[in-house]
């Protein structure tokens, strides 16, 4: 059985309206079972989860949803503006209370990962247990003391500039899949290739592309300043799983003295890894989150 198909299941494809956008989600096994949400990164898609859900799997009984947030894989891009925290959280706000799934246990990646601690703090009737994995932390420190007028200069230099970015384009999936391998050499050649086949879209003249949208990478303007992001923090009252990479992001949640601003949070490191963690230490982190799941709420 491979890990990529958890007890031999594909998982089934969804869709759900959020502020006029047709949102795409995935799940695999019965509703009946206890449900973990999976929030995946920027220009990452749903299918990332893939190997993590194989894995827990085999430890119990669940029922896992993976959404593809605004702007990635095959959710609808945003018109018009950009993509902020409030916006991400209300998609996940209706995918959770549009399917009756709540509460759940909420899993992130990433901007995923601050997206999952963000909602466990506004809507905690939702969320029973919360895991993060890499969560991006309080990189705003970084840009702070610039001021708000030269911030909003910044966001808008840096959307003008992805305006005019060409997405990259491939000739066939297999140089794509050589792309993605080359970006995180950790992965296999069946982990790289799995998420390209996911995350690329074939255009109409042949050429594929990846199907995330460019702005999706624009942090500077998302809505959220440092004192907002602790005062969130505090205000998290479930068990809160931390799990950081040794080579991971520069500023990620429980590090650099944020651990302080949790209730009821432990923090692992993992050693031997990078930003996706889930990825290059795929038995620790399962692992990690079995024994999680498996202790008292």
């Amino acid at each position: 059985m491979s890990a990529l198909s958890p007890n031999g299941l594909s998982p089934t494809s969804h869709r759900y309206f959020s502020q006029r956008l047709r949102m795409h989600f995935v799940e695999w096994g019965s509703r009946q079972a206890p449900t973990i949400v999976l929030v995946h990164g920027v220009r990452d898609h749903c299918r990332t989860w893939d190997d993590l859900v194989g894995r827990l799997s085999r430890h119990d009984d669940y029922h896992f949803v993976a959404p593809d947030l605004r702007g990635h894989g095959d959710s609808d891009w945003v018109q018009g503006s950009g993509y902020r925290y409030f916006d991400y959280l209300y998609d996940l706000q209706q995918l959770i209370e549009q399917n009756d799934l709540g509460p759940v246990t909420l899993a992130g990646h990433s901007l995923g990962g601050a997206i999952a601690s963000f909602f466990t703090a506004v809507f905690p009737e939702l969320v029973s247990k919360l895991v993060v994995l890499e969560g991006i932390g309080l990189w705003s420190r970084e840009n702070a003391e610039a001021g708000i007028a030269q911030q909003i200069r910044d966001w808008a230099e840096i959307t003008r500039t992805l305006a005019g970015r060409e997405p990259r384009r491939y000739p066939d999936l297999q140089t794509a899949y050589q792309r993605m391998q080359a970006a995180n050499p950790r992965l296999s050649e069946a982990q790289a290739f799995h998420l390209t086949q996911h995350g690329a879209v074939q255009l109409e003249d042949g050429q594929f592309t990846w199907k995330y949208d460019q702005y999706t990478y624009n942090f500077h303007g998302v809505g959220l300043s440092e004192d907002e992001i602790i005062a969130l923090w505090q205000n998290i009252s479930v068990p809160t799983l931390l799990i950081n990479a040794d080579q991971g992001l520069q500023n990620r949640t429980g590090q650099d003295d944020t651990l302080q601003y949790f209730r009821r949070a432990q923090l692992h490191n993992v050693t031997a890894a990078g930003h996706w963690i889930h990825h290059d230490q795929p038995e620790e982190v399962t692992a990690l989150i079995a024994e999680f799941l498996g202790g008292e709420s």
